[in-house]
């Protein structure tokens, strides 16, 4: 016994100093539309069928959802025979800092959902989006009725911004300088630079970072646990920038005002209602998520009060182990797989 796991731990530390245990190559795919800020990429093989969208969130990349082999839910839901196309919003530059949240709900997300209707004989579309990503698919739902769309996943998306602990600490600060608290700092950068991204990111698991040396000597004979791991510092060195305005309306309209937990968004007076979702819905959160925990995630289910079926679950996992974790294999693409299959074309 004790032959064999020296022997695998060491096969795995030479595979280390080799280059890497993560097999990150992507899953095919072909580009089959592209415009401001998106790329749409169809996985191949693309049966016939109804076709899944990814949706990823701004500032984290789209390998969110192709984050290595086996453990990847773009190469799951290829490999369960459905139709896969994934929107990569691409990087974001200071150029970029005028664009708001109307940019993505108005025009990246409306022409990403057509283009796969269209490229899939008019079949409507199955969005599963992560995080922001979620939040940006039931808003551009809800705003607009005409588009093919067939039903939303959301996984880890926060509707309750006071329920998050990572921003409570902060909010007495907020209220005590009227809001303007980032303003001018982030007007000045354009937005939150992709190292600042990167940083937020890393605090709220900052205990596990601290552990990190420590887990991989006790799991140095595990070789899908550091691979695991390799994959998510890759994710990791390759956060994206939030554009300036979509960063302002983020901080004012999610995190001061909170307008969400109340079923709406107001942009300067316009006002978009989840009432108007209308889809059927499944929502997951993370049993383990700081950034979008449980109660921040579960608020947006009596908001969805139009909607035909909508379904709560949970899973295992931390923000990004909730949609691309270990675990998340046997349960949260499980949850997702189910809905996927109620779901039938008219």
């Amino acid at each position: 016994m004790v032959v064999p796991a020296v022997t695998a731990m060491a096969a795995n530390a030479l595979g280390v100093l080799r280059g890497g245990l993560a097999d990150l190559r992507p899953v095919p795919r072909v580009l089959v539309d592209q415009g401001p800020n998106r790329s749409l990429y169809r996985m191949t093989p693309s049966p016939d069928g109804d076709p899944v969208l990814l949706v990823p969130p701004l500032a984290a990349p789209a390998l969110c959802f192709d984050l290595r082999r086996g453990c990847s839910l773009a190469e799951h839901l290829v490999d369960r025979g459905r139709r896969t196309y994934l929107v990569d919003y691409g990087t974001v530059a200071f150029s970029d800092r005028r664009l708001g949240i109307e940019h993505w709900i108005d025009e990246v997300l409306p022409r990403a959902i057509r283009k796969v209707s269209e490229d899939s004989g008019g079949r409507g579309v199955h969005l599963v989006a992560w995080c922001l990503g979620g939040l940006f698919s039931l808003l551009t739902t809800a705003d607009r009725p005409d588009l093919p769309v067939q039903s939303i996943t959301t996984v880890a998306s926060p509707v309750d911004f006071t329920a998050i602990p990572l921003v409570a600490p902060f909010r007495p600060l907020v209220d005590l300088t009227g809001g303007y608290l980032l303003t001018p700092l982030y007007r000045m950068l354009g937005g939150a630079p992709s190292y600042v991204v990167e940083r937020v990111f890393w605090a709220t698991g900052i205990n596990k970072q601290l552990t990190k040396p420590l887990a991989i000597l006790q799991n140095l004979g595990d070789r899908d646990y550091l691979a695991q791991i390799e994959a998510v510092d890759h994710f990791m060195d390759n956060m994206i920038a939030y554009p300036g305005r979509t960063f302002g309306q983020m901080y004012h309209r999610f995190f001061r005002a909170n307008d969400l937990v109340e079923g709406g968004l107001d942009l300067n007076g316009r006002i978009i209602s989840l009432s108007g979702v209308k889809v059927p819905t499944l929502v997951i959160a993370g049993r383990n998520d700081t950034i979008a925990p449980r109660r921040a995630v579960e608020r947006l289910v009596p908001l969805l009060e139009n909607a035909p079926d909508v379904r709560f679950e949970t899973a295992p996992g931390g923000h990004l182990g909730v949609l691309t974790g270990r675990r998340a294999r046997d349960t949260t693409w499980r949850h997702i797989d189910a809905f996927l299959g109620d779901q039938v074309s008219d």
